[in-house]
């Protein structure tokens, strides 16, 4: 497995997209987890100045969404995230957060994620389950 493409591969479709309007980017995989992080500034703040719950629900549904499709025949399938629940345990105001998406479900139809997203200090800010379909290409 050739890291550094697969890495330069998900952050190059993302162009674009909401992932790139957020700068998420994805910065370390391996055999059972995908890494992704995303700037905290006022792009991503709600009113009072703390990261946006909704900023922080799309990046980890970015991170599980693509670690699913090492798991897939993207010939002839592709996937669909189909539910996505979110605790918000900290706030943060600055710096930048990391969303680690480690399976915990792979079958053949769906595929479940728990996403941690921590700080640049390994503070604990949230955690998600996030379940995707997969589907077959027509």
């Amino acid at each position: 497995m050739d890291t550094n493409a697969i890495l330069k591969a998900f952050n190059e479709s993302s162009k674009g997209t909401l992932m790139e309007t957020l700068d998420i980017e994805y910065v370390a995989l391996g055999d059972d987890f995908l890494t992704a992080k995303m700037p905290v500034n006022a792009k991503v703040h709600q009113p009072l100045g703390q990261l946006h719950g909704g900023a922080t629900a799309a990046l980890a549904e970015s991170v599980g969404s693509a670690a699913s499709n090492f798991f897939i025949d993207h010939k002839n399938q592709f996937v669909n995230g189909i539910q996505l629940s979110i605790n918000h345990i900290k706030s943060k105001r600055e710096g930048v957060v990391f969303a680690t998406a480690k399976n915990i479900h792979k079958g053949k139809t769906t595929h479940l994620w728990e996403v941690t997203i921590v700080d640049e200090k390994g503070n604990l800010i949230s955690v998600a389950k996030m379940t995707n379909i997969v589907l077959t290409k027509k």
